[in-house]
């Protein structure tokens, strides 16, 4: 789906080969406006101050997977409608 639309990954990050620490995803956090955060079909849009690391859990105690930062906003889980919106900003 990113390829598709154009967009240009800068970074990628095998979530298991190199798992994101408490202080990298601290350091997401501190450089993005707005987190959204989609589980299932629910999804929530929260100012970065307001977040916790546990918003970016999923239920196993890992950070969710994907993970993808759009400018100052940040992406955490999958969700198809979620991501399209994203990529059309």
């Amino acid at each position: 789906m990113l390829e598709s639309s154009g967009a240009e990954v800068g970074e990628l990050r095998q979530s298991r080969r190199e798992p994101l620490s408490d202080e990298g995803a601290r350091d997401l956090l501190a450089s993005v406006d707005v987190v959204v955060v989609v589980r299932g079909k629910a999804r929530r849009e929260i100012p970065a101050r307001e977040a916790s690391l546990d918003d970016l859990r999923g239920p196993s105690g890992s950070f969710r997977a994907p993970i993808l930062r759009f400018g100052r906003r940040l992406l955490v889980g999958f969700q198809k409608e979620a991501l399209e919106g994203e990529l059309a900003r």
